[in-house]
This record gives structure tokens, C-alpha cells and sequence, in this order.
């Protein structure tokens, strides 16, 4: 157990008890018992409050992670095979009509300076 929750969550809980004393203007320390329990839930509540966000953060990372695969499969997956495509198909029809690929392909001179 972390000592700072701890510290933070009994100084919450004193402050807290020795607050309601002030608003209802009683001695401050009226009863003693009260400011040990408000303490110890204090301790609870600021301790439980850091787990909770541990494990948020690690919910956040999982799902991030998932979004980040999901993202990759849809996108970079279903793109390449258009491209693949593409050029498959471009590679037939060159196969078949004998002809050079060089005017289809943009690293060629032809798209070179239409690009310019």
C-alpha cells in the first residue's frame, strides 16, 4: 500500500470530520472515535480511487491497442489489395497486348512531367 494515498485519504478524512465540527460549531476533537473512522474511510476511498485509475489506464491502453489493430486490418489491409489488383491487372493486359508497361507506370518520363 502506497504511503501518499494513504496519508492523503486520512488527512482527507480528519479534515473532513473536523470540518462538519466547525460548520455546527462544536469542539473541534468533540468525538474522537468520529475522526479515526472518517480517517479510515478516507485512507479506503483515496486508495480504491488509485486502483480505479490504474486499472483505467490499463482499460484504456487494451483498448487503444484493439482500435489500433482494428485500424490497421480495415485500412492497410483491405488497401493493398486494390493496389495488387491494379497492378495485376495492369500486368495482364500488358502480357497480353505485348506492349511495354513503361506509359502505365508513374515512375516513368510520361508521369514524371505530367506531375511537374
Amino acid at each position: 500500500m502506497p504511503a501518499t494515498p494513504t496519508i492523503i485519504g486520512a488527512l482527507l478524512g480528519l479534515g473532513t470530520q473536523m470540518y462538519s465540527n466547525a460548520l455546527r460549531k462544536l469542539p473541534y476533537m468533540r468525538h474522537p472515535w468520529e475522526h479515526v473512522l472518517g480517517m479510515g474511510l478516507g485512507v479506503v476511498f483515496v486508495n480504491q480511487l488509485v486502483k480505479w485509475d490504474e486499472k483505467l489506464k490499463q482499460d484504456l491502453d487494451k483498448m487503444l491497442e484493439r482500435a489500433k489493430q482494428a485500424n490497421e486490418q480495415r485500412y492497410f489491409g483491405l488497401c493493398l489489395l486494390p493496389l495488387t489488383l491494379h497492378f495485376g491487372i495492369l500486368f495482364l493486359y500488358a502480357m497480353l497486348l505485348g506492349k511495354s508497361l513503361e506509359p502505365l507506370v508513374p515512375n516513368s518520363t510520361a508521369w514524371k512531367i505530367i506531375s511537374l
